[in-house]
């Protein structure tokens, strides 16, 4: 990585003569005949263009069609990769212009123009050719100090009073937001209804990521029978493969009743917590995946799996989802959970953090990284 003029920068396109210069979101992209030159400015932040890990660089547009065209569809043909002209990423910093090396799209969004046939660029991804050392990282996206992180005293609640505990970490992970999911006289028509998950749709209403980001608990009005007539469907994956429910009874809720897990076609197998420890556990699993900073490695031996734990708190419940007992594992604003899928590698984790801050005590055990955002 090393600081460069602009004149050299531009050359790499074509030099400043022939490129044309656009604005992406808070980045400038300078197209010519020859290549791209992004340009963002040093810092971290989400809602702007940056450098977001040691190996993405992250846009946010709405991007020129021009700019669009050239990252996401010339030429988009299978096999035509080695033709595409180079991307040339940079940041702009209190010493000058930065320059990282490389990049390909690896992820991008559009929405359709309103009134038009046309998509908008909103967002891309691009992925550095040669990752970033720690220090260069450093250099071009300062760790910004952590704001107040949520607290774990909803840990000492776990295996006291579960209603508690969900509440409290709920409501110090998730913001409270405006919008509202259900309106209370949806759940007053659903009298069969666990102490549990009225306590969870109480808390969505303000709180909707809370129901769920990767799978979702369903909201009242969806909620549905089993294709036997035997169990209340209340939960499912995101993709439809397995649902969890409950058993279907006239004579009103148990107290805390077993949650059922079930890949359709398969029996029914329950989970090893009632509903409030699930409840719990279905809460951190989505904290981790719905979290804007995210630690993910997804083959490691026990012993890694070991290394990785040791400097965090355990949450005292049996494990989560029969598909692949997963243990959860907490430190202030962060989640990590580990799962075992089985065999001597089988094992992944998956971290989420509400401030990238959080991530970092993770960087230094010794294992591989498929991201890192701390």
């Amino acid at each position: 990585m090393s600081l460069v003029t602009d004149e050299w920068a531009y050359a790499l396109c074509g030099g400043m003569a022939s490129t044309k210069r656009f604005t992406f979101g808070s980045a400038t992209a300078v197209m010519g005949d020859a290549g791209t030159l992004i340009i963002v400015e040093a810092g971290d932040a989400l809602d702007r263009s940056c450098v977001w890990n040691a190996d993405e660089v992250r846009l946010l547009g709405p991007a020129p069609t021009p700019i669009r065209k050239r990252l996401v569809e010339e030429p988009w043909e299978w096999g035509a990769e080695d033709t595409k002209l180079p991307v040339h990423l940079t940041v702009r910093n209190s010493e000058g212009l930065v320059y990282l090396g490389t990049g390909s799209v690896t992820r991008a969004g559009t929405v359709l123009s309103p009134g038009s046939d046309e998509h908008v660029l909103t967002d891309c991804v691009l992925r550095l050719a040669s990752p970033l050392t720690r220090t260069d990282l450093e250099r071009v996206r300062p760790l910004l100090p952590p704001a107040d992180l949520p607290n774990l005293d909803w840990l000492g609640e776990v295996n006291g009073d579960r209603s508690s505990a969900l509440e409290q970490f709920i409501t110090g992970w998730h913001p409270a937001a405006s919008e509202t999911v259900e309106p209370p006289s949806a759940q007053a028509a659903a009298p069969n209804l666990s102490a549990g998950l009225r306590q969870l749709y109480r808390l969505a209403r303000h709180r909707p990521r809370c129901l769920g980001v990767q799978n979702r608990i369903l909201t009242v009005a969806k909620h549905q029978t089993d294709p036997k007539g035997e169990m209340l469907v209340f939960g499912e994956e995101n993709q439809g493969g397995f649902y969890w429910s409950l058993l279907w009874t006239l004579d009103g809720p148990e107290a805390d009743p077993t949650v059922w897990f079930r890949e359709y076609g398969e029996p029914p197998i329950a989970e090893q917590e009632p509903l409030s420890g699930f409840l719990i556990q279905f809460s951190l699993f989505e904290a981790a995946m719905g979290a804007d900073f995210v630690a993910l490695s997804c083959q490691l031996t026990a012993q890694q799996a070991d290394r990785l734990t040791e400097r965090l708190l355990p949450v005292p419940l049996r494990p989560f989802w029969p598909g692949a007992p997963t243990r959860f594992y907490v430190a202030p604003g962060l989640v990590l959970y580990v799962s075992d899928e089985g065999g001597d590698n089988g094992f992944s984790a998956w971290a989420g953090a509400t401030h990238r801050s959080a991530l970092v005590p993770l960087a230094d055990v010794p294992i591989e990284w498929d991201q890192f955002d701390g």
